[in-house]
C-alpha cells in the first residue's frame, strides 16, 4: 500500500507539473480585427521616351505626386501557438484584410504634357508571420510578429480603365492578448508592412514612331487593431 501510495504522488505530481507547464494560449486560434490604417505610397515616373524607327526623337520628363490613404481596416487571422517552454510559445498565423482601403490621389505632369490625374487603392492584404510570445501572469500574452505579406494596388487614370499591381514585402508587429473568459480573448496589436518597388513598363506605337515609359511603386503601411479571438 505505501508503495502504491507513493506512484499515486509521483503521478500526481506529474501531471501537476505538465499541467503547469502548458501555457493557456497553446493550440489553435482565430480571431478578428478591426481598427485604422495609413498607407504611404511611392510613386516614380520615368522619362517618356519617343523614337522613331529607333533613333530618338525626344525625352519627356514626368513629375509625380501621390497622397496617402488613411482609412478604416479590418483583418480575420487563424493561427496556431506552440510551447517551446513555459515561457515561450512560437506562433504560426496567417490573416486577411477584406475591406479595401480608402482611395486617394495621385498625378503626373509635363509642361509641354500638362497633367494627367487619377485615383488608387489598397485592398485584398494578405500576411503570414511567425509569432514568438510569452505568457504575462495567467491570462495574458505578449507577442511579436514577422512575416511575408501582399497586396494589390488598384489605380484608376480620370476617364480610363483601371489596373492592378501586386506588391509584396515583409511585416513586423506587436501586441497583447488577454481571456476574458474561458476561450475567449481581446487583443490589441500596431502593425508594420514595407512593400518592395515594383517597376513596370507602358509601350505604345503609331507608324514609325515607339513611345516607351517605366512606371516605379511601393508603399508603407500602418495599422492599429483591436478585436476579439478564441481559443480552440
Amino acid at each position: 500500500m505505501k508503495k502504491l501510495s507513493a506512484l499515486l504522488v509521483l503521478a500526481g505530481i506529474t501531471v501537476a507539473s505538465g499541467a503547469q507547464a502548458q501555457s493557456t494560449f497553446e493550440g489553435f486560434y482565430g480571431q478578428a480585427g478591426i481598427g485604422y490604417e495609413s498607407v504611404a505610397p511611392s510613386l516614380s515616373y520615368g522619362n517618356i521616351n519617343v523614337t522613331n524607327n529607333g533613333s530618338p526623337v525626344a525625352s519627356l520628363p514626368i513629375s509625380s505626386s501621390i497622397s496617402n490613404s488613411n482609412s478604416f481596416a479590418g483583418t480575420v487571422t487563424v493561427g496556431y501557438n506552440y510551447a517551446i517552454t513555459k515561457d515561450f510559445l512560437l506562433g504560426l498565423g496567417a490573416e486577411y484584410s477584406p475591406i479595401a482601403g480608402s482611395k486617394a490621389n495621385f498625378s503626373g505632369s509635363n509642361a509641354t504634357l500638362g497633367t494627367v490625374n487619377g485615383q488608387y487603392n489598397k485592398e485584398n492584404s494578405y500576411n503570414i508571420f511567425l509569432s514568438p510570445a510569452t505568457p504575462i501572469g495567467a491570462d495574458g500574452l505578449l507577442y511579436g510578429k514577422v512575416g511575408y505579406t501582399g497586396t494589390s494596388v488598384k489605380s484608376q487614370y480620370n476617364g480610363g480603365s483601371s489596373t492592378t499591381n501586386n506588391l509584396n514585402g515583409y511585416s513586423l508587429g506587436i501586441g497583447y492578448k488577454q481571456f476574458i473568459t474561458a476561450g475567449l480573448y481581446g487583443f490589441g496589436e500596431v502593425n508594420y508592412a514595407s512593400y518592395s518597388n515594383l517597376s513596370f513598363n507602358d509601350t505604345a506605337t503609331s507608324g514609325t514612331y515607339k513611345v516607351t515609359q517605366t512606371t516605379t511603386i511601393s508603399a508603407n503601411s500602418v495599422n492599429l487593431l483591436v478585436g476579439l479571438g478564441y481559443k480552440f
